[in-house]
């Protein structure tokens, strides 16, 4: 089935598994420890059994980390203090196993594909990189839209094919990650236009900006969330305001929640994304994982209007699918626990 979002289909996500998630409840009140001992983790295995429409749900083994990578053309008008061509040199560290994903995947058993979904400088062949190039980056929400309509939905479609090549070579669990110079400012304005907030509430440093410059930075993400109050559709708000990574973010979240496959969301670019991806396709974040709260201030934002709780609070704001990646284990051990822990000793009747 899809929902009919004016003239663009996108998948009906069905809802969590209510009766999964009761035979979970009732599993854990049989696990052989006090009631409620392992706390939040305990409603992570739930979460899952919701996800997955069984109890116990499958024990994630085989999770993948997509990077997508994509330049913003706000970076021209002084929304960072990094140039664009940094995105291209982030994604040949990832290619070289040198990024900070790339050895926080290592640890937790995690492989990583990275996307040139939108990089502004050329990159030539890179081991472990797929290009999918939209467009040459964006164009600056400082002065117009992102993104044309097309283009945000073959953006969207890189998303969905990725997850969906993903998952069927086995990944039971999908982290998104990205990489772009200036898409902390496209997602502070997506965040901000799809919640109502202001550019002072979602606005902050990201990866940096000029001395004296979040006033600025703010004054950028303002017009653009200006610009986007204009806008219909879901669709129209993510292609003016939004990036070429972010829509690939978006589809890999919309088509792993219609799958019932568990993803976890990292920090604000991805909260950004999941915003619109919920607006696309309404149900995508009941069925979301969130990694960890970021830093910068649209993350709690996009969390707290989509109700959902981070399994870490580490103070991070790197972005790359670094938090989520971290929080994978959480994950593993949650559904481990409730699937493989002894039952409750009967009480001695003697």
């Amino acid at each position: 089935m899809a929902a009919d979002l004016g003239s663009h289909l996108f998948p009906e996500i069905s809802p969590l598994d209510i009766q999964a998630m009761e035979e979970a409840r009732a599993r854990w009140a049989t696990r052989a420890m006090p009631p409620g001992a392992l706390g939040r983790l305990q409603e992570v295995a739930v979460h899952l059994a919701g996800i997955a429409g069984v109890c116990p749900p499958p024990v994630p083994r085989r999770p993948v980390v997509v990077v997508f990578a994509g330049d913003h053309g706000v970076v021209a008008d002084g929304a960072s203090a990094w140039p664009s061509e940094i995105t291209a040199a982030m994604v040949a560290m990832v290619s070289s196993d040198g990024a900070a994903i790339s050895v926080f995947a290592a640890a937790v058993g995690a492989q990583v594909v990275a996307v040139d979904v939108g990089v502004k400088s050329p990159l030539g062949p890179l081991p472990g990189v797929r290009t999918e190039r939209v467009a040459a980056g964006t164009s600056s929400i400082a002065s117009g839209p992102a993104m044309t309509v097309d283009q945000a939905e073959a953006a969207l479609a890189v998303g969905i094919r990725m997850a969906s090549e993903q998952m069927e070579a086995g990944a039971d669990c999908l982290i998104g990650g990205d990489l772009g110079i200036g898409n902390t400012t496209a997602a502070a304005a997506l965040i901000g236009a799809l919640t109502g907030r202001s550019a002072r509430e979602v606005t902050g440093t990201g990866a940096g900006v000029p001395a004296g410059g979040l006033d600025h930075k703010r004054r950028l993400v303002g017009i653009a969330i200006e610009r986007a109050a204009a806008c219909t559709e879901p669709l129209e708000v993510l292609a003016t305001v939004g990036g070429l990574e972010i829509a690939a973010l978006a589809g890999l979240y919309i088509i792993a929640a219609e799958k019932r496959v568990p993803f976890i969301v990292d920090g604000v670019i991805a909260g950004a994304a999941l915003c619109a991806a919920d607006a696309l396709a309404p149900g995508t974040a009941a069925l979301a994982i969130a990694g960890h709260r970021s830093s910068e201030p649209a993350a709690p934002v996009a969390l707290d209007c989509l109700g959902l709780g981070p399994l870490l609070d580490l103070d991070l704001r790197l972005g790359e699918g670094t938090g989520a990646c971290l929080a994978f284990p959480l994950v593993q051990a949650a559904a481990a626990a409730l699937a493989d822990m002894a039952d409750l000793p009967e009480p001695d009747q003697g």
